[in-house]
């Protein structure tokens, strides 16, 4: 197995992560100036690489898209792809739950890096507790996912009810979504932690990402015990 490296000085760019883990390169964008960006992805895609930024900015996409890279920009998702491959798709469908409208932003971060890395999703947003009946409604087409990924702040409860009511390994997600005592997601971080409920995992605060490439991971072993 090759080990690519490109040094740009200011990165080391990974060109053979996919080749070892089945995962391509991404890149966290802030902290990045405008420029060091633009170079990034010229790199990556001078080496026919495909690349995914993460919380990437209006203003640091509007400068990249300005230098004619071929880049796809979502405001709300705050993410930035560079097509350079079309993913081999996954087996099964990845389910992104929300608890409410506004955990769409993490729930969509979540969302396209999976589409990113191949698998199929499908969206359940606004289906949190306060209105159980919101989700109980939506069940049938939940429980054809071989992951769950339930994104929610206030008291984070829906990663419980979820798992309690499916078969699938289910990706818990902390907002930072609610009122001054949910400490800008401390409190549904350390609820989702201390759930009963079985075959629940639970990721950073806000972090759709880390959610996406766990479910992915766990599709990715999927397709190779079926192959």
């Amino acid at each position: 197995m090759s080990e690519e490296m490109k040094d740009l000085g200011f990165a080391r760019l990974d060109l053979s992560r996919e080749d070892r883990t089945g995962m391509p390169e991404t890149v966290y964008c802030p902290g990045k100036t405008a420029e060091q960006l633009e170079h990034i992805l010229l790199a990556f895609a001078e080496a026919g690489s495909a690349a995914f930024g993460t919380r990437c900015s209006q203003r640091q996409a509007d400068f990249v898209l300005s230098k004619g890279l071929p880049v796809q920009y979502d405001a709300t998702s705050r993410t930035l792809l560079l097509p350079g491959r079309t993913p081999a798709a996954l087996p099964g469908l990845v389910a992104v739950c929300t608890g409410g409208t506004a955990d769409i932003p993490v729930a969509e971060e979540a969302a396209r890096t999976a589409e990113f890395l191949g698998a199929r999703v499908e969206r359940f947003y606004d289906v949190g507790v306060a209105g159980l009946h919101r989700l109980l409604r939506s069940m049938e087409a939940i429980r054809r996912a071989k992951v769950v990924i339930a994104v929610a702040g206030m008291e984070g409860a829906l990663g419980s009810v979820i798992a309690g009511l499916v078969k699938a390994p289910v990706i818990a997600v902390p907002t930072s979504v609610g009122y001054g005592a949910s400490l800008e997601g401390l409190a549904p971080l350390l609820s989702m932690l201390n759930s009963c409920a079985e075959g629940l995992s639970v990721v950073n605060i806000d972090n759709g990402f880390g959610a996406a490439v766990q479910a992915c991971r766990i599709l990715n072993m999927i397709r190779g015990e079926t192959s």
